[in-house]
Order: structure tokens, then sequence, then C-alpha cells
């Protein structure tokens, strides 16, 4: 189906566009709210601005796409491919990622507010300055992503993968990271006040600068980590 094609048969108010074939489509700036492209092939497609609000795109293929800027509040994009996908300053509030591939996508400065990212693989994304404020990521991997300056408060890690994450000057007030793995992580400046990081494993972390009034740190192990102090834990 060509770009085109789609468009005008939304217009006319069809939305099923199942296994829709659009590799490399371009679509830019339009709307195409709660239009339903399950397991689509949108490989490589230019998506940028374009309102995929309500949107069905669970199990979908956006290897490589362009979605920068793009509305994806209250989407459903569970299980779908998006591996190297440019979301920089996207609108994901409320959106479903539960279980989406992420490695390596670009998530920079996005409003993740409230979304769904339990089990989802962003090892190695960018998601510097996004907001994840109130986020679901428990068993989400994040294996060397970069975070720095994300708005976390409030969000929930528990048992998340957060191996040498970068979190330099992260907000993650009365963020629960119960059980996660933050070996080698960057914390240096990060607010972690309230914070729950009880049974946490921080061994090697850095927390020089870090704030931690009143973070549970019940269990965590803290073996080679940089406290704020500067000092070495033992």
């Amino acid at each position: 189906m060509l770009a085109e094609e789609l468009l005008s048969r939304y217009a006319a108010g069809e939305r099923e566009f199942p296994r829709v074939y659009l590799r490399g489509a371009k679509l830019i700036r339009v709307k195409l709210s709660g239009v339903h492209l399950h397991e689509a092939y949108l490989r490589g497609a230019e998506l940028q601005e374009t309102d995929l609000s309500e949107a069905d795109l669970t199990e979908a293929y956006l290897r490589g796409a362009e979605l920068r800027r793009a509305d994806l509040r209250g989407a459903n994009l569970r299980g779908a491919e998006l591996t190297a996908t440019c979301l920089a300053q996207a609108l994901l509030t409320e959106a479903d990622l539960s279980t989406v591939n992420l490695v390596r996508a670009n998530l920079a400065q996005a409003n993740l507010v409230r979304a769904n990212l339990t089990q989802a693989d962003l090892n190695r994304a960018n998601l510097g300055k996004a907001d994840l404020s109130g986020a679901d990521l428990s068993g989400a991997a994040l294996r060397e992503a970069d975070l720095s300056g994300a708005l976390l408060g409030a969000a929930y890690l528990y048992r998340a993968d957060l191996r040498t994450v970068n979190l330099s000057g992260a907000d993650l007030r009365r963020s629960y990271l119960k059980g996660a793995d933050l070996r080698g992580a960057k914390l240096r400046g990060a607010n972690l006040i309230q914070a729950n990081l009880s049974e946490a494993n921080l061994q090697g972390a850095q927390l020089f600068g870090a704030y931690i009034l009143g973070a549970n740190l019940s269990g965590a192990n803290l073996s080679g980590v940089t406290l704020p102090d500067g000092t070495i834990h033992t």
C-alpha cells in the first residue's frame, strides 16, 4: 500500500490497517489518531510530528523509523520493534511500551510521563532529559543507557537492569528502585531524596554529589561505592 492510499482511506473513515507494508513511507505531520497498525511494517518510515495518539501499533516493525516530535499519547506499542528509532521530543504520555525493543533508540527530551515500559529493552538508548515521571520501568533493561538529566520522580524501577547507566543529574525523588541492578551506575549529582534503594546492587556506583536524604538503602550492596562526600564505601 502507498502512503497516499492509506491517507485517503483514513480520511474516508477507515481505521483498520493490520499488517500493512509501508517501508520508508513518508507520513510527515499528518493526522492518524486512533489508527490501527497492528503488526504493520514501517521500517525507516518518516513519521515526524505525526499525530498517532491512541493508535494501535502493537508488534509493529518500526526499526530505524523517524518519529521525532510525534504525538503518541495513549498509543499501544506493546511488543513493537523500535531499535535505533528516533523518538526525540515525542509525546508518549501514558503510552504502552511494555516489552518493546528500544535498543539504541533516541528518546532525548521525550515525554514518557506515566508510560508503561515494563520489561522494555532500552539498552544503550538515549533518554537524556526525558520526562519519565511516574513511568513503570519494572524489569526494564537500561544497560549503558543515557538518562542524564532525566526526570524520574516517583518512577517504578523494581528490579530494573541499570548497569553502567548514566543518571548524572537525574531527578529520582521518591522513585522505587528496590532490587535494581545499579552496578557501575553514574549517579553524580542525582537527586535520590526519599528514593527506595532497598536490596539494590550499587557496587561500584558513583554517588559523588548526589542527594540521598531520606533514601532507603537497607540491604543494598554499597561495596566500592563513591559516596556523596567523595569517600569510597568498603
